[in-house]
Formats: C-alpha cells, sequence, structure tokens
C-alpha cells in the first residue's frame, strides 16, 4: 500500500471584487472578521450592493485593526449617506492602511464630504486617491476639500464627476491647488456645470508652480473660448488634458508638454485635423496619444494622418472609432503605417465601415517591418474573407501584433487554425479578443 500523503495549501487572497452580488449589512460583517484576523488583503471592492451605512460601520471596525493591511476600498452605489463618512473619517483618524476610497453615486451631500476633510487632514491618513463622483455635491464640499489641500496631505487623484460645482466651487479648489502644501496629479470635473469662468481660473493655477499632471473637464459648456483661456496654462505645464475643442493652438506655443489628447465626439471637421495633424509634424511635439472618435471624420482625416505617420513624430496610440473612414481611408494609413519613422503601436479602427478591402491593406502592413502591438477593428464587415486575409499577416515574422480585437458574425475558423498552429505566440479567449501575453511597453513613465 502506498504510504498517505497529506497536503497542506495555503491561500493568499490579495484582492477581492463582490460587486453587483446583492450583499447587504451580513456580508459587511463576515468581511470584518476576515480584516481583524492575519490576513493578505489588500482590494476589497463592493459597488452597487445594498450596504448601508450600518454594513460601513462594520466595515470600518476591521479597518482600524492592527492585522488590517487593506490598501484599496471601493464602495461605489452602496446606498450610503454622510452616516457612513463619519464611519470611515474614524478610521482615517487612527492608524491605517487605506491608499484608494472609491464612493461615487452615494449620497453623500456636502455633509459627508466635510466629515472626510476631518479624516484626511489627520497626520495618520495616508489616502491618495478619492472618488466623489455623482454624488449630490455642490461649492460647499469644494470649500471642505480646498482646506484639505492648503494643510499638510497625502492627496495625489481627486475625482468629483457629475456634481453640481459649479464654477464658483471650481474657484474654491483652485485656492487649494496653488498651495505648496498640495500635491494633487489628477484632477476630474466631468459633468460639472462649468463654463468658461472655470477655465480662467484653472488657468491661474496652470501658470503657478502645481504638481497637476491630468485635468479631466469633459460634458462642461467650455466653449472655445474656455478652452482658449486653459491654452494659456497649457503652454507651461499640464501634460494630460481632455477636453472639447482644438487645441492646436496650445501644441503650436510650446509643443513639448501635452502628451494625451482627447476630443472624442467633438467636431474638430476636416480642417481642425489638418491644423492638429501640421501640429504634430513638429518635430517637438511629445503629443503621443490622440483620440477622435465620432468625430465625423472621413477618408481625408486619415490622408492627414498618414502625413504625420510618415514624418519623424511621437504618435504612439491612434483611436478613430465610429468615423466613416471606409476602405480607402485604411488604405491611405497603412502607407503610414509601413513608413520608417512610425512608431504607432495602438491603432482602433471600430464601426468605420471597413470590409474586406481594408484587411488587405492591414496585411500588407503585418508583413513589413511596424511597431504594431494593438488593432481593434470591431463592428466592421470583414466577414471570413477579410479575416482569411489578415491571417497571412498574422503569420508573418515581421508581425508583432499582441491584441487583435475584432466582432464577427460568421465562422472564422482559418483564424483559430492560426492561433493552433502558431500557439507559443498566440492565444485564443472565448469571445472576440485574441491576446499575446507579452509585457506591454509603459508609455507614460511618470504615472
Amino acid at each position: 500500500a502506498y504510504p498517505l500523503i497529506e497536503l497542506h495549501f495555503v491561500l493568499y487572497v490579495f484582492l477581492c471584487r463582490l460587486s453587483g452580488c446583492n450583499l447587504t449589512e451580513g456580508s459587511c460583517k463576515s468581511l470584518t472578521t476576515v480584516l481583524q484576523t492575519e490576513n493578505t488583503l489588500r482590494e476589497l471592492e463592493m459597488n452597487n450592493n445594498d450596504l448601508q451605512n450600518s454594513g460601513v460601520e462594520q466595515l470600518c471596525a476591521g479597518l482600524k485593526s492592527s492585522h488590517c493591511k487593506l490598501d484599496i476600498l471601493r464602495l461605489s452605489g452602496c446606498g450610503l449617506t454622510e452616516e457612513s463618512c463619519k464611519s470611515l473619517t474614524s478610521v482615517l483618524q487612527t492608524e491605517n492602511s487605506l491608499r484608494e476610497l472609491e464612493m461615487n453615486n452615494n449620497d453623500l451631500q456636502n455633509s459627508g464630504v466635510e466629515q472626510l476633510c476631518a479624516g484626511l487632514k489627520s497626520s495618520h491618513c495616508k489616502l491618495e486617491i478619492l472618488r466623489l463622483s455623482g454624488c449630490g455635491l455642490t461649492e460647499g464640499s469644494c470649500k471642505s476639500l480646498t482646506s484639505v489641500l492648503q494643510t499638510e496631505n497625502s492627496l495625489r487623484e481627486l475625482e468629483m464627476n457629475n456634481n453640481d460645482l459649479q464654477n464658483s466651487g471650481v474657484e474654491q479648489l483652485c485656492a487649494g491647488l496653488k498651495s505648496s502644501h498640495c500635491k494633487l496629479e489628477i484632477l476630474r470635473l466631468s459633468g460639472c456645470g462649468l463654463t468658461e469662468g472655470s477655465c480662467k481660473s484653472l488657468t491661474s493655477v496652470l501658470q503657478t508652480e502645481n504638481s497637476l499632471r491630468e485635468l479631466e473637464m469633459n460634458n462642461n459648456d467650455l466653449q472655445n473660448s474656455g478652452v482658449e483661456q486653459l491654452c494659456a496654462g497649457l503652454k507651461i505645464s499640464v501634460t494630460i488634458f481632455e477636453c472639447c475643442s482644438s487645441l492646436a493652438s496650445a501644441l503650436r506655443s510650446n509643443p513639448s508638454h501635452l502628451k494625451e489628447l482627447d476630443l472624442t465626439y467633438n467636431h474638430p471637421g476636416e480642417s481642425g485635423v489638418k491644423l492638429l495633424s501640421a501640429r504634430l509634424e513638429d518635430p517637438h511635439c511629445r503629443l503621443d496619444t490622440l483620440r477622435l472618435s465620432g468625430c465625423g471624420l472621413t477618408e481625408e482625416s486619415c490622408k492627414s494622418f498618414t502625413s504625420v505617420l510618415q514624418t519623424e513624430n511621437s504618435l504612439r496610440e491612434l483611436e478613430i472609432n465610429n468615423n466613416d473612414l471606409q476602405n480607402s481611408g485604411v488604405e491611405q494609413l497603412c502607407a503610414g503605417l509601413k513608413s520608417s519613422h512610425c512608431k504607432l503601436e495602438i491603432l482602433r479602427l471600430s464601426g468605420c465601415g471597413l470590409t474586406e478591402e481594408s484587411c488587405k491593406s492591414f496585411t500588407s502592413v503585418l508583413q513589413t517591418e511596424n511597431s504594431l502591438r494593438e488593432l481593434e477593428i470591431n463592428n466592421n464587415d470583414l466577414q471570413n474573407s477579410g479575416v482569411e486575409q489578415l491571417c497571412a499577416g498574422l503569420k508573418s515574422s515581421h508581425c508583432k501584433l499582441e491584441i487583435l480585437s475584432r466582432q464577427l458574425t460568421v465562422n472564422s475558423e482559418h483564424l483559430n487554425t492560426v492561433l493552433r498552429n502558431n500557439v507559443q505566440h498566440w492565444t485564443s479567449e472565448p469571445v472576440d479578443l485574441i491576446t499575446r501575453q507579452k509585457e506591454r511597453h509603459t508609455r507614460h513613465s511618470n504615472q
């Protein structure tokens, strides 16, 4: 008889995601017992569960434990109010390990944020990321948060999207952003009822010594006049900016700072794209990500992009989904992708009216020396014949493609055959994403 071998397994759980699992206060009680004992848990996500304030109060007992090493806590859409902020403040004011707190889509109100701010000022608080989108906040919350930014604090990212902050609230925040104590790098203010007035306030921040690296202001009525205000500040320090109009003037004035430009679902027009492209051809321009999805672009824009790719440039990601580019536009782009100057790694062309003909153009790129790592062509009428074309490129020794995303309503058996025959390079995930498991290049080393 064989000797009985007893095996013991130790399970180390660092991440626990339980969003949308119909959980209530009872689950919080169970998780608290985990946090109060020796454990390895670093991230806990419980979004969209009916935890209520009583559940959070339970969790906070665990967060205060000396055994708790939790870095990230996500509680968006959990039916929380000011009372939960009071409980979490008591955690921030004691020795704790929390680095990120997400409380989006809870009815916290200004009074709740005021409670949290008392915790953020504590010497025990190490919180770096705070997310408060859709929490029923107004100018009053900005006043409280400004008082935090003006004192010694660890906050690096603040998200306040979809709150009625108005220009007066942003003006309050800007006083904090100018403080020597402020280390905030990311500020998100999308859908906050802002106009040109906020741009003026933020420009005054950008023109002084500050730590801001990313500013998001989508879905605000800034108008061209607001962007013109911001451009004065963009000449100085900001590196990532998402807005609603052409920023070619900023690129022209001082092209070395702007790294990412997102104009998705705005209407720069072909003339606007030509302006941007001219700036991208500037050898001093450091823009590496350009997003123009849903901007009413056509083949003419592809011609502009191609001229960029064929000159010395820094572009690494181009997203132009949901534009009527057609096969002729892609044919133009592919001429640029073959250029020795082209360093583009990510190209997204979903919903661009493409057919098999575009696959033929892509294949000609994949079969030559190129830098492409990710290609997204969802929601195009490629058919089996188009995929068959692509497979010829995927087999090429020049092909470095790591991610190919395509949605087909037809059987792509030929593609599966290619994957099976090249299994050392590719894996096929069940739905529509094919990915090579390689470490991707980090484009923003400071993020």
